[in-house]
C-alpha cells in the first residue's frame, strides 16, 4: 500500500485560521490569561501565534480552529518561558499544561455531525435566494455589499433575506433542542 503524506495546508486555510485568531483574539486572549495568568504573556503567545501562522505548511485540516490556535499558543508560552530563563517550576509548566483538551470525543463529534446534518437540511428548505444570500455571507464569508452586487439585490434585501433565514433556523434548531433564546417564529 503507498505511503500517505498529510495534505499540505493550503492558503485557504492558513487565511481562515488567521481569521479566526482576528476574529476571536480577546476570547482567545481571555482563555490565555486565565490559564497563563499573564496578559502580556498571552498577547505575546497570541503575536507569534499570528507569525508562525503565516509561515506554518505542513499541517492537516484544522477540525477545531478555537483549541488548535489555543494548543498552539500555549506551547508558545511555554517555549518563551522555558527560553527566557523566567524559571517557571515544573509544576507550573505542568498547571499550564492542563489546558482542557478541547478536541471533542465521540459523542460531541456524532452531536456535532447530526447537527450539521439537520441545519443542511434545514437550509434546503430555504426558498434560493434567501439560501443563496446565507450561504454567501455565513458560508463563503463574503459582505453583504458584495452579496448584493453578486445577486443584483439591494443590501437592504440581503439583509432582510439573511435575517429571515437565520430566524427560521434558530427556531427550528430550538424546537429540537428545545426554547428558542428569542421569540420570533419567522419562517421563509
Amino acid at each position: 500500500m503507498p505511503c500517505r503524506s498529510p495534505p499540505v495546508m493550503t492558503e485557504e486555510v492558513r487565511l481562515a485560521l488567521m481569521a479566526y485568531l482576528s476574529k476571536r483574539y480577546g476570547d482567545l486572549k481571555r482563555h490565555l490569561v486565565r490559564s497563563l495568568r499573564s496578559p502580556e504573556l498571552a498577547e505575546d503567545a497570541l503575536h507569534d501565534t499570528w507569525l508562525r501562522l503565516t509561515r506554518l505548511e505542513d499541517q492537516e485540516t484544522v477540525l477545531n480552529p478555537h483549541g488548535f490556535l489555543l494548543r498552539m499558543a500555549t506551547n508558545i508560552a511555554i517555549n518563551h518561558l522555558r527560553s527566557n530563563s523566567q524559571h517557571a517550576s515544573a509544576s507550573e509548566i505542568d498547571e499550564i499544561l492542563e489546558v482542557a483538551d478541547p478536541t471533542p470525543g465521540p459523542e460531541q463529534t456524532a452531536q456535532a455531525r447530526a447537527e450539521m446534518e439537520m441545519l443542511m437540511r434545514l437550509i434546503q428548505r430555504l426558498p434560493e435566494r434567501r439560501r443563496d444570500v446565507l450561504l454567501l455571507v455565513r458560508w463563503e464569508g463574503m459582505s453583504q455589499k458584495d452579496v448584493a452586487a453578486r445577486l443584483g439585490v439591494s443590501v437592504s434585501v440581503v439583509e432582510h433575506e439573511l435575517r429571515r433565514a437565520q430566524d427560521f433556523c434558530a427556531e427550528q434548531m430550538a424546537r429540537r433542542h428545545g426554547p428558542a433564546k428569542k421569540g420570533g417564529g419567522n419562517v421563509p
